[in-house]
């Protein structure tokens, strides 16, 4: 290297040095991430007459673009391929909230409408048109929902507890087999599933909640299987080491040691399992149906959800349309609110029943 290389290279590390003392400073960053930002504003809505998704999809890469080049300029590489990496993470934190955020705007906007107490106080039995609620689809949901917990949670915490425990050879390979395939099952299927089942008792044309309650059923313990296997791996062995060197039994150490200890991830998962289930449409269509009334006993007769109502509103919405399209958004916001509540009680029960550590 001549000498007059050396020169430029210590100037150029100097002027690096004095614009960003080897690092951008936050306001360079902030000033070349705004003014890219205009820049792709502008060209989108201005030029390209895109809405706020499509100005996020132009200007997102203008922005990482001329944020790399700036730190290209006044930093190292590492430091510049560090930023670059980061902007794009960020940008694709952006892309993936753009459509739940709209998804949510659109409910709550359009579900408002018919958000009153109507709404939740009477069914659709002699309504022809405007009036009528969602209170049989609301008792419906809440009815079936309870039966598929009740069938699917000990089937699901037990073979998870084999599997952990006691399962090994062949059987708790098969059986590790069988789950993960039922994971992947359509929807649909569980509910053709359901109705053939139930075809062999009743005969043709059944329709009955219980038969909901069991399609659902073959959905949520796959989940629940998976969510409390991955919980009881992770109580530690000591603690079933400990047990066993204070004489007790396999049975007692798993009752009265490692459920205690995965108590916490198992409520969340499971609650999170009847989230995945609540909302299901195809196995209810199928084998529950639907109905105008109420109706509260899962041995008898159709009975009523939020999603089949939610499908039917929209399908067959009657004269005015108007009046079942809004009473179809507001049983999709009812639909979505039950699920963050679960969510929610997930979270606070994963947080009360944590292991408490000084």
């Amino acid at each position: 290297m001549d000498t007059m290389s050396v020169v430029d290279l210590g100037a150029s590390d100097a002027l690096r040095a004095r614009l960003s003392g080897d690092r951008m400073s936050p306001l360079a960053t902030w000033l070349v991430a705004g003014g890219a930002a205009a820049v792709g504003i502008l060209v989108s809505v201005g030029v390209l007459h895109f809405g706020p998704a499509g100005a996020l999809v132009v200007s997102g890469p203008i922005v990482i673009g001329s944020t790399w080049v700036a730190a290209r300029i006044l930093e190292d590489r590492r430091r510049a391929t560090d930023r670059l990496m980061t902007m794009l993470v960020l940008f694709s934190f952006a892309l993936a909230l753009v459509p739940l955020i709209s998804v949510m705007w659109q409910v709550i906007s359009r579900g408002l409408a018919r958000f009153d107490v109507t709404f939740f106080t009477s069914d659709m039995r002699g309504v022809i048109g405007e009036g009528g609620g969602m209170l049989h689809a609301l008792v419906g949901t809440i009815v079936i929902t309870v039966a598929t917990a009740v069938i699917s949670i000990p089937i699901g915490v037990l073979t998870a507890i084999y599997l952990v425990e006691y399962g090994r050879g062949p059987l708790a390979r098969s059986i590790t087999v069988l789950v993960d395939v039922m994971t992947g099952i359509p929807s649909i299927v569980a509910g053709l599933f359901a109705y053939a089942l139930f075809l062999i008792f009743f005969g043709p044309g059944v329709r009955m909640g219980i038969g909901g309650a069991v399609a659902l059923s073959l959905l949520m313990v796959p989940i629940v299987v998976r969510s409390t296997e991955e919980m009881l791996k992770l109580v530690p062995a000591d603690l079933r080491e400990a047990s066993f060197a204070l004489g007790a039994p396999k049975w007692k150490t798993v009752v009265q040691v490692v459920l205690p200890a995965a108590a916490a991830g198992i409520s969340a998962g499971v609650i999170l399992a009847i989230a995945r289930v609540i909302g299901e449409t195809a196995p209810l269509l199928v084998i529950a149906g639907n109905t105008t009334g109420t109706n509260t006993n899962l041995f008898s007769g159709r009975m009523e959800t939020l999603p089949v109502f939610t499908y039917y509103s929209y399908k067959q919405p009657g004269v005015p349309p108007s009046a079942a399209i809004d009473r179809a958004w507001a049983a999709a916001l009812t639909l979505m609110l039950l699920v963050m509540l679960l969510n929610l009680i997930a979270r606070l029960i994963a947080r009360a029943l944590a292991p408490k550590t000084a």
